[in-house]
């Protein structure tokens, strides 16, 4: 690792090897090369005077790149296309006068920038689906825990454990329906000329309006995409790079939601995320085990959240038919908002596959506020056995007061059954109001719900997406 200059933290500490070489610049010299290979053959195909010698000379060369001389020709023409040009044409000397023929510097730029998002969008649902699956296992183990819920942090109407966690999983389900709508829209650019017009290419093929049209779809295939986008000036819309940050951030914010809720829970004590037998929760303090990853995931997400501005901003702004202002923010936005997403659903994978619940102190918390949950069926039984249900509902808001006192003021325990108990109007014993506080009764069809919307929701998911299961992620602690 080199010391003596600023190297980027999701390289050195959160994204994945898989998503870095998706951005690499090997990735994206060996991608033009491709392009270039895809255009020769269809010009050829199509009519133009190119001879299968050159074609397979492109093609002996594809990766083999031969930096220096690229380095050195950017260092005197100061533009990185040509110099690329000018590099294969010297592996190519047969090839080297229909390298880039007709070709503006957005035909590799631009085409490579949407063929290296679309398969880093590809490894972004990759590890989505596999957070899913994991996450659904969590939520089917314990659709029936119940679990003091919380409106505005404050004891609420029971859930179940695995309620909570379906909660969490529809937020990732509406970010996958998201994802796979834009990598289902991905288009390429295909070769549109200097201003979208294809008037280059018009003068190429003498004419020949058929001919072109076909030239962009047969790029398109041999590239691996269904199509290109059907208008353009010199580059794709940049309102593209928005759609898919959006996308982006939008599992940002599931993943920062997530997060919150994980590091309130182990502040209970009720669930915390994995802990390794060595790791160091604090310098100063030994017995603490810090949420680190949830603190990490939210770092990361609000970075993401804030990064989704920066295409909008570039596509507001770009004049008629292009400006050159995208290109710096371009090359940083984009990447780092797919490398720090990468390492947010590697934290959310590690995270949800490592989880430790504490049954005994969820249902001690749960118990503890539970008399207070359980007043309306309390009443109810007593109505039934004669009670007047005004009085009724007056006398236990007294009751509920005096014993909320004693817990906040006094630090005693829940005595509302005992009080309740003790109030003739009530007529019930100890033991029959005890009999109200089997939790289970209290968490309405949260059980119900989750093996439902596992069932109807998610399976089929997960069905659908099975080849890309059985994925592990490796995190730097």
């Amino acid at each position: 690792m080199a010391t003596d200059r600023y190297t980027s933290p999701l390289s050195e500490r959160y994204a994945s090897k898989e998503m870095q070489y998706i951005f690499s610049q090997d990735k994206k010299f060996r991608t033009w090369r491709r392009l270039w290979i895809a255009l020769a053959e269809t010009e050829k195909e199509l009519g133009l005077n190119i001879t299968d010698e050159q074609i397979e000379e492109l093609k002996a060369h594809v990766d083999d790149i031969n930096y220096d001389v690229a380095r050195e020709r950017e260092a005197l023409v100061r533009h990185d296309v040509m110099s690329h040009v000018y590099a294969y044409g010297v592996q190519c000397p047969k090839a080297k006068g229909i390298i880039h023929l007709g070709a503006t510097s957005c035909y590799v730029g631009d085409n490579t920038d949407l063929i290296v998002m679309t398969e880093a969008l590809k490894l972004v649902k990759r590890k989505l689906v596999n957070v899913i699956n994991e996450l659904s296992k969590f939520a089917e183990e314990y659709k029936a825990l119940p679990t003091l819920a919380f409106t505005h942090f404050q004891p609420a109407q029971p859930t179940t454990v695995g309620k909570r966690a379906s909660l969490w999983l529809m937020e990732l389900k509406l970010d996958l329906d998201d994802l796979d709508y834009v990598i289902d829209s991905m288009r390429l650019l295909g070769s549109k000329g200097t201003t979208g017009t294809q008037a280059s290419f018009l003068e190429l093929f003498d004419g020949d309006h058929e001919r072109i049209k076909q030239l962009d779809k047969m790029i398109a295939k041999k590239m691996g995409f269904e199509d290109v986008y059907p208008v353009s000036g010199q580059t794709y819309s940049r309102k593209v790079d928005s759609r898919i940050l959006n996308v982006l951030a939008g599992i940002a914010l599931s993943a920062h939601k997530f997060s919150n809720d994980i590091r309130l829970l182990q502040h209970l004590k009720e669930i915390e995320e994995p802990f390794e037998k060595n790791q160091i929760g604090s310098s100063a303090m030994a017995y603490k085990r810090n949420p680190m990853r949830s603190e990490r995931m939210a770092s990361l997400a609000n970075y993401v959240m804030s990064d989704a501005m920066n295409p909008m901003l570039t596509s507001a702004t770009q004049w008629f038919e292009r400006t050159l202002d995208d290109s710096a923010n371009k090359r940083i936005s984009i990447p780092e908002a797919f490398l720090a997403i990468d390492g947010i659903l590697d934290l959310y994978l590690n995270i949800v596959d490592g989880l430790v619940v504490y049954p005994k102190v969820i249902e001690k918390r749960l118990m503890a506020e539970l008399p207070f949950m359980a007043t309306e069926n309390i009443m109810m039984d007593a109505v039934k056995a004669g009670g007047d249900r005004q009085e009724l509902h007056e006398r236990i808001r007294e009751l509920s007061m005096e014993a909320g006192k004693n817990v906040k003021v006094h630090g005693l325990d829940n005595n509302l059954l005992e009080l309740i108990a003790q109030d003739k109007a009530f007529n019930l014993t100890l033991d029959e109001l005890k009999k109200t506080m089997d939790p289970s009764k209290y968490t309405g069809r949260a059980k119900e719900q989750v093996e439902e919307f596992l069932a109807d929701v998610i399976a089929p998911i997960l069905e659908e997406n099975k080849e890309l299961l059985g994925l592990k992620a490796e995190i730097n602690v």
